[in-house]
């Protein structure tokens, strides 16, 4: 969203637009913004094309309520700073569904993850990974994770080979409970996988290139 647009929002918000209509001129507007009328009154038409605020005109004032998308912008930009200071208990994603290459399957199946998973995440996960491609520069934000208690599902060796460590997080996707996954040895990747006890393609009804938020829980470490 354009940063000038935002600052329209929250100074609507901080006069009370978010509860009730307000009535407002581009005047008194511009003095909040330190910029012209002109200008003011461009913002608030922007914000009205986009959905985000609704504007009935007076004689000299406007009656302005900002939208239920208008909230919502407002309350991502609000978790996104309560993230930095707040050092909150979740961390939230948005990305696409995308498809594996079947890995996920296989390691799933395997008996020594399975049986690790049930008992530590309290789920046996349906079969594969959902993933989830996140915001190439948003996978910065896993390296939170570090300070965090992690649930580690540990190696294990069948008759042919190791299988190595995994560190589990609580989370969800769309609502719904289960895990992410991040191998031990690896590096921080923009893919997130996410384990279930649900076929989440089906119960979402997802397909390849759909968004979805991610929320991962947090326990912070003693």
């Amino acid at each position: 969203m354009k940063p000038y647009l935002l600052q329209t929002l929250r100074e609507l918000a901080l006069l009370g637009a978010t509860k009730n209509k307000i009535e407002v001129s581009s005047l008194e507007l511009a003095k909040q913004l330190k910029t012209s009328q002109q200008t003011a009154s461009r913002y608030l038409l922007e914000l009205d094309h986009d959905g985000l605020i609704t504007r009935e005109l007076g004689i000299k004032k406007q009656i302005i309520q900002i939208t239920t998308a208008g909230v919502d912008v407002l309350q991502e930009e609000y978790l996104g700073y309560q993230q930095i200071f707040d050092l909150t208990d979740e961390i939230h994603f948005t990305g696409r569904v995308i498809s594996g290459i079947g890995e996920g399957r296989y390691y799933t199946e395997q008996n020594g993850y399975m049986s690790q998973f049930k008992d530590k995440l309290g789920f046996i996960p349906y079969p594969g990974t959902l993933n989830v491609e996140i915001n190439y520069i948003e996978r910065n934000k896993l390296r939170l994770l570090k300070d965090y208690n992690t649930i580690t599902v540990e190696e294990f060796r069948d008759k042919n080979r190791t299988f190595g460590g995994v560190r589990c997080f609580n989370a969800e996707i769309n609502g719904v409970k289960g895990a992410i996954v991040l191998p031990v040895r690896s590096h921080y990747s923009n893919i997130l996988e996410f384990i279930s006890p649900f076929y989440l393609r089906e119960k979402l009804n997802l397909k390849d290139g759909d968004e979805v938020k991610v929320i991962i829980h947090l326990e912070k470490e003693n």
